[in-house]
C-alpha cells in the first residue's frame, strides 16, 4: 500500500489511527486468546491475528509520518483485551464476534475491498470458535442460568406474595427460606432425570459396530446391510455402496461421495447435554444463589413495603445481570434480552403480590 498523492487531512489521520490502534488491540487479543488454547484452535486465533497485522499495516502505510505515537484503542477493544488477558474463555470469543460484527470498514472509503470481506469473514470464525465453547459449557451453563432466573423469580413472587398478604416478617424470612430449600432440591432433582433421560435417549440412538461382526454372515444376495444403512439415513445409491465396502466387494473407493460412516461421524452430543450430577449440581447452587436475594432484605430485618420495594430492587439487577451474560453468550443483543428477563421476572412477582394483596383483604 502506498501513501496517498492527497495530503490527508486531519479528520483522515485522526480516523485512520483510531483504525490503526483498534487493530492492534484486536490482534493482540487474539494473540492472547491463542495462548491460552492449543492444536486447530490456537492456529485460527493466531490466523486472525495475522490478518489483523495485514491490516494494521494498511493504515500506518495511510499513515506514513503522521502515525505519530500509539493511540489508545477504542472502550470496547480495550474492555476484550482485557478480559482476554484474565479470562480467555467463550465469553470473549462471544464478546469478539459482536465486535467483528460491527466493524466500520465497509463505510469507510480508505478501507480497501478485502479488507472489508476480511472483517465479514472473521464474523464467522469467531462465531465459529464460539460456538465450539458454547457446545462445551451449554449443558451445565443452562442448568446454572435456568436455576438462578427460577430461583430469583419464584422466591421473590413467593416472598412479596406471602408479604402482602400482611403477615410477620418473621413468617415471610421462613417462607422464603423454606421456598428456596424446596425449589433448589426440586431444580436439582429435576436436572439430574432430564439430563440422565436425554443422554440415554442419546445412548439408544447412537448406532452401533454391530455391522462390523455381523457382516460377514450376511446373505449377500439379500443384503440386509442395504436397510441398516438406508434407515441411518442414507440414500439407496450410498447404502448399496456403503454395505458393499463393508461386504468386501469393493476394493476400491471408486466413488468417495458414496462412501458416508453416520455411524463414525456423528457428532458427541453428550458434551453439549452434560452430565447428571453436573446439571443438578449447578442448577441446586444457582437456584439457591438466586433464591437468596429476595430474601436478603428480610434477613436483615426489614419489613413492609420497604422489604418489598429493597427486594424487587434487588431481583431485578439480578435478572438484568443474567439477561445480558445469556446475551453475550449467545451473540444476542445484552441490552434486549436484559430487558426482556427483567420484564418477566417483574411481572410474575407483581402478579402474585396482587393476589396477595386480594388474599389478605378476603381474610381480614
Amino acid at each position: 500500500m502506498t501513501p496517498p498523492e492527497q495530503p490527508p487531512t486531519a479528520h483522515d489521520i485522526s480516523r485512520w489511527r483510531r483504525h490503526l490502534a483498534d487493530e492492534r488491540a484486536e490482534a493482540a487479543t487474539y494473540r492472547e486468546l491463542a495462548r491460552r488454547r492449543s492444536g486447530e484452535e490456537r492456529e485460527i486465533l493466531l490466523g486472525l491475528a495475522e490478518a489483523e497485522g495485514r491490516h494494521e499495516a494498511h493504515w500506518l502505510a495511510l499513515l506514513g509520518e503522521h502515525a505519530g505515537r500509539p493511540l489508545r484503542a477504542s472502550l470496547r477493544n480495550r474492555v476484550l483485551g482485557w478480559f482476554a488477558r484474565r479470562f480467555g474463555s467463550v465469553f470473549v470469543l462471544a464478546l469478539a464476534q459482536r465486535s467483528e460484527a460491527r466493524s466500520p470498514y465497509a463505510a469507510d472509503p480508505s478501507a480497501t475491498s478485502a479488507m472489508v470481506a476480511d472483517e465479514q469473514i472473521h464474523e464467522e470464525v469467531v462465531r465459529g470458535l464460539a460456538t465450539r465453547g458454547r457446545a462445551r459449557l451449554s449443558g451445565n451453563f443452562r442448568a446454572a442460568v435456568f436455576g438462578a432466573n427460577d430461583g430469583l423469580v419464584s422466591n421473590l413472587a413467593l416472598v412479596i406474595g406471602i408479604g402482602a398478604t400482611g403477615v410477620p416478617a418473621a413468617f415471610i424470612l421462613f417462607s422464603g427460606l423454606a421456598g428456596l430449600l424446596a425449589g433448589a432440591l426440586s431444580m436439582g432433582a429435576g436436572e439430574y432425570v432430564s439430563v440422565r433421560s436425554q443422554r440415554e435417549l442419546l445412548s439408544a440412538s447412537r448406532p452401533t459396530q454391530i455391522t462390523l461382526t455381523a457382516a460377514k454372515e450376511l446373505d449377500i444376495a439379500a443384503n440386509e446391510l442395504v436397510l441398516v444403512y438406508r434407515a441411518r439415513g442414507m440414500t439407496p445409491a450410498a447404502a448399496e455402496h456403503r454395505a458393499a465396502e463393508r461386504l468386501g466387494l469393493l476394493e476400491c473407493d471408486c466413488d468417495p461421495s458414496f462412501s458416508l460412516r453416520p455411524e463414525e461421524d456423528l457428532p458427541d452430543q453428550y458434551e453439549t447435554v452434560g452430565t447428571g450430577l453436573g446439571a443438578a449440581a449447578s442448577s441446586f447452587c444457582f437456584f439457591a444463589a438466586g433464591a437468596i436475594i429476595p430474601v436478603l432484605p428480610y434477613v436483615l430485618g426489614l419489613d413492609g413495603l420497604l422489604a418489598v420495594v429493597l427486594a424487587c430492587l434487588l431481583v431485578g439487577l439480578a435478572l438484568l445481570a443474567t439477561g445480558a451474560v445469556v446475551a453475550l453468550l449467545s451473540g444476542a443483543s445484552p441490552l434486549r434480552l436484559a430487558l426482556r428477563q427483567l420484564g418477566i421476572g417483574l411481572g410474575a412477582a407483581a402478579v402474585t403480590y396482587l393476589l396477595g394483596l386480594l388474599f389478605g383483604t378476603s381474610i381480614s
